[in-house]
């Protein structure tokens, strides 16, 4: 029997045959399973908690989620929302709520793609875990603010993944040549080239070695170079090697040649990433980070640029969208630039994250009840519109006793200016205000 087991396991394809049967095994996720990290924390209380697994594919979602019904000994059970219907949710309610009349045991339902059910989906089996009958594990690539129902959300805690790091791929990489492939080697600029290619995806980077295993067997070959990895795999691998920090050196030089208004080094840099490979919609979100980050309200167009070649792209593919990448990357570097915006975010998000919840000033709050207006809800609200210049001066929209922290800066630069001086003049109109009162 033992030996009837190890030949099924070594059969069995690659990514089951690593697959972490421990979570000292799990590769990545530090900042959740590390020492005192929140799910290192869940697995050594055993007791298990509905949550979310928020990440890209292939950073072990499915893996974690087998190892929490291991470690809290609860039935497991899968669903894809890919081709899961309320019939099949019912059904794994029903099973649930057997298992537990019959032994005790509690039942995981893990739930894949979890942001491709819909509402009538997510509430078919809300109850149950409201009630402890199931509890819920999701996985999804997409914001789950977006995607999973506010109810569902707020009774699952979410937990958000990182792609695997170089680092952590060549680990992975070392464990499948030994214990799947311990008679074959790897050239080391063949071993970055596919650490690269795998671009953070675990999946990715074991379903492209055991082709490797593969072809290999095939060949009689013991040794893999570029050569070997190009003509057993020439219709799948990409010329872009993201191995070590090359890809992300990349990017960074991209973003600031944006930064520092050179068209034709962005453009450079923008050509040889879509030459290697790179996924031109990542690139894309990139640039509308740039819009955001560097150009601002300098010049509030750079961001509709940006936007417009994402959709552009997707509409004509390559390489007719890429005209528009590269329209778009030209415009960012050419335009005003004014981190204002991020600074003030960025001030703005630490500030509330350190202070206490102050209540809505009354003369701000909505009144669309009798009760709120004899409250004195909205009493004393100024109208901006009927006052002169359309601006309320001297009113004040911030929480009582908040001094008006002056986090947004504009530049002397682009639209910023005019902005700018427009600020500057109501701010004068308050002052005038408040020495009549």
């Amino acid at each position: 029997m033992s030996d009837l087991f190890s030949a099924a396991i070594a059969n069995a394809p690659l990514a089951e045959q690593l697959r972490p049967r421990t979570l000292d095994e799990v590769i990545g996720q530090s900042h959740l399973i590390g020492p005192g990290k929140p799910l290192r924390l869940a697995f050594e209380s055993r007791t298990p908690h509905s949550m979310i697994l928020w990440g890209p594919p292939g950073v072990g979602k499915t893996t974690l989620a087998r190892l929490m019904a291991d470690a809290f000994e609860a039935e497991f059970l899968a669903l894809s929302a890919v081709f899961s219907g309320v019939k099949d949710i019912r059904a794994a309610v029903e099973r649930a709520e057997l298992t537990l009349a019959q032994s005790g045991r509690r039942t995981i339902l893990f739930v894949d793609e979890v942001h491709r059910f819909n509402k009538a989906q997510q509430d078919a089996f809300l109850p149950y875990v409201e009630n402890g009958t199931l509890t819920f594990i999701g996985a999804t690539t997409e914001n789950p603010s977006f995607e999973v129902n506010s109810a569902l959300l707020s009774r699952a805690a979410v937990y958000v993944l990182k792609s695997l790091a170089t680092e952590e791929l060549r680990l992975l990489f070392a464990r499948a040549a030994t214990v799947a492939m311990p008679g074959l080697e790897f050239a080391e600029d063949t071993r970055e080239r596919l650490i690269g290619y795998a671009d953070g995806d675990a999946r990715r980077l074991l379903n492209v070695l055991e082709q490797l295993r593969t072809a290999a067997a095939t060949a009689g070959a013991t040794c893999i170079d570029n050569a070997f990895l190009e003509g057993a795999l020439a219709s799948d691998l990409r010329r872009f090697d993201k191995g070590g920090d090359a890809f992300y050196d990349q990017i960074s030089a991209l973003h600031k040649s944006v930064r520092g208004s050179d068209p034709d080094a962005a453009l450079y840099w923008l050509t040889r990433m879509l030459d290697g490979g790179a996924d031109p919609l990542y690139m894309g979100r990139r640039m509308v980070r740039m819009a955001t980050e560097d150009v601002g309200l300098a010049d509030p167009r750079a961001l509709e640029i940006a936007l417009n070649a994402c959709a552009v792209y997707e509409r004509l593919g390559s390489p007719e969208g890429e005209l528009a990448l590269a329209e778009a990357i030209i415009y960012l570097a050419v335009a005003p630039k004014s981190n204002a915006i991020y600074v003030a975010y960025n001030a703005a998000r630490a500030f509330v994250a350190k202070d206490i919840s102050r209540p809505v000033p009354e003369h701000l709050r909505n009144a669309p009840t009798r009760l709120m207006k004899e409250l004195g809800f909205g009493a004393e609200y100024r109208y901006a519109h009927h006052e002169p210049e359309a601006y309320a001066a001297g009113e004040n929209y911030l929480p009582e006793g908040m001094t008006a922290p002056g986090w947004y800066r504009p530049t002397p630069r682009g639209l910023e200016a005019k902005i700018a001086d427009k600020l500057a003049h109501l701010r004068k109109l308050d002052r005038q205000a408040r020495k009549k009162e």
